[in-house]
C-alpha cells in the first residue's frame, strides 16, 4: 500500500511562481531603504538611480556598448508591443509561436497591425523549426516559452547577415539563459521574472540595426505617446539614460539595483545561468526517477532552465486539468509549494519555477511533496472508483 505520510521537511521558502517569481534570497525591504522615494525621477538622484539600472544590466548580461537599453512602461509586454508598433511594417514578417504568449504577438500583428505575416506554430512540447525560418523577414519570437517550457536552444539558427530584424521576448530567458546578442536586434524582458523583481517595469534593447530602422521608417499607423521611441527622425536617446517615457516607481527600481547588485555577487550570468541549471536538472531526474510524471517539452535540448512545465502520464487519470489542479491544491494547503498550476491555455500539469532566485534546497524539497500528493489524488480516485 502507498505510504501516504506527508514528508517531514518543507521548502524554506515555497514560492514557485512563474511570475511575480521568487524574491533573492535572505531579501528584506530593509534593503530598499536608499529608494529616493518623494523625488522626482527627473531629479539628479532619480536619473542616477535609473541609469545605475542599466549600467548593471548591460554589465551583468553582457550587452554590447552600442546596443541601447531602456526601462519602460508595462513590463515585458510593454517592451514588445512598442518594437511591435514601432519597427514592423518595413518588411515582410515572420511570427513564430509555441505557446501562449507568442501566440499574443501573432494576435496583435495580425489583427491588430494587420499585417500579412507568415506565422509559423508548435504545440506544446516543441518549438518551430528555425531552420525553415527566413531571417531576411522580420521574425518575432519567444526565447522562452514560459507557459510550455521549451526555449530556444542556442541562435545557431540565425544567421550573422541576416535583412531582416530579430525581436525576441526574452522575459524568461534574460538573467538564466545565454543570449546571443550579434543574433538579437530586439530583446525584452521585465523585472519580475528571473531577477524576482517587482512588475510594472520592463526593459527594451535594441541593436544598432535596430535603432537604424526606427530612424529610417515611420509606421503607416498612429502611435501612441507611450510607444514613441523617436523624435524628429531621431531616436530618443534620453530613454536609454535613464528618461523614461512616463513616471517609474522609485521604490521599484531600487529592488531591481538590489536584485542585480545581488546577481554579482553569485557570480553575474554565469552564477546565474549555473543555479538555473541546478535548479532544472533536480526536477528532470526527478521525472526520470518516477514513470508517472514527465517533462512537457519533448526534448532535452528545448527545456527550459526556468519555467519548468511537467505532466502526468499515469494512464489511471482521466481527467488531467481536475487531477493536475487537485495536486497542486494539495501542496499548496500544506504550504509546500505555492502557485504550481499549468498556465491557463497550457496542457495540465505543474509549472516550476526553477530561475536563478530559487535555491535548489527548495527545489529538492518540493519533490517529495509532489509525490505524496501524487500518491494520495491516485488513492481519491480508486476510492471513488
Amino acid at each position: 500500500m502507498t505510504d501516504l505520510t506527508p514528508p517531514a521537511k518543507r521548502p524554506a521558502n515555497p514560492r514557485f511562481s512563474s511570475g511575480p517569481c521568487a524574491k533573492i534570497p535572505g531579501y528584506s525591504l530593509d534593503m530598499l531603504a536608499d529608494a529616493p522615494l518623494g523625488r522626482s525621477h527627473r531629479a539628479a538622484v532619480g536619473k542616477a538611480k535609473l541609469k545605475e539600472a542599466i549600467d548593471l544590466t548591460r554589465e551583468i548580461l553582457g550587452v554590447p556598448a552600442d546596443y541601447r537599453i531602456g526601462i519602460v512602461p508595462a513590463s515585458d509586454t510593454g517592451a514588445v508591443e512598442m518594437a511591435l508598433w514601432s519597427l514592423l511594417g518595413a518588411r515582410p514578417v515572420e511570427m513564430l509561436a509555441w505557446e501562449s504568449f507568442g501566440e499574443g504577438w501573432v494576435t496583435d500583428v495580425v489583427k491588430q497591425l494587420k499585417l500579412d505575416a507568415t506565422v509559423r506554430k508548435a504545440p506544446y512540447g516543441q518549438i518551430v523549426d528555425l531552420a525553415t525560418v527566413d531571417f531576411d523577414k522580420d521574425v518575432v519570437f519567444t526565447w522562452n516559452g514560459t507557459t510550455s517550457g521549451c526555449r530556444v536552444p542556442n541562435g545557431d539558427a540565425i544567421p550573422a547577415t541576416r535583412a531582416g530584424l530579430t525581436i525576441c521576448d526574452a522575459t524568461s530567458a534574460a538573467f538564466a539563459m545565454d543570449l546571443p546578442w550579434d543574433k538579437l536586434d530586439v530583446t525584452t524582458f521585465s523585472w519580475q521574472k528571473v531577477l524576482g523583481g517587482e512588475g510594472a517595469h520592463g526593459m527594451l534593447i535594441l541593436s544598432p540595426r535596430a535603432v537604424e530602422r526606427l530612424e529610417t521608417y515611420t509606421p503607416a499607423w498612429p502611435l501612441p505617446k507611450i510607444f514613441r521611441l523617436t523624435a524628429k527622425g531621431k531616436v530618443s536617446e534620453g530613454i536609454f539614460a535613464g528618461e523614461t517615457i512616463n513616471t517609474p516607481s522609485m521604490l521599484a527600481n531600487e529592488d531591481y539595483l538590489v536584485a542585480l547588485k545581488w546577481a554579482k555577487s553569485v557570480g553575474g550570468l554565469k552564477g546565474l545561468i549555473a543555479r538555473a541549471q541546478v535548479n532544472a536538472q533536480l526536477v528532470w531526474d526527478f521525472c526520470a526517477a518516477n514513470p508517472w510524471i514527465a517533462n512537457l517539452a519533448e526534448t532535452p535540448e528545448i527545456a527550459s532552465t526556468t519555467s519548468v512545465c511537467v505532466k502526468f502520464t499515469d494512464p489511471r487519470i482521466t481527467d488531467g486539468e481536475a487531477f493536475a489542479k487537485a495536486v497542486a491544491k494539495r501542496i499548496e494547503k500544506a504550504g509546500a509549494g505555492f502557485d504550481l498550476g499549468a498556465y491557463r491555455d497550457a496542457p495540465p500539469g505543474l509549472r516550476i519555477w526553477c530561475g536563478s532566485t530559487v535555491e535548489a534546497a527548495d527545489v529538492a524539497a518540493l519533490l517529495p511533496w509532489i509525490k505524496w500528493a501524487f500518491d494520495a489524488e491516485i488513492a481519491a480516485l480508486a476510492a471513488a472508483a
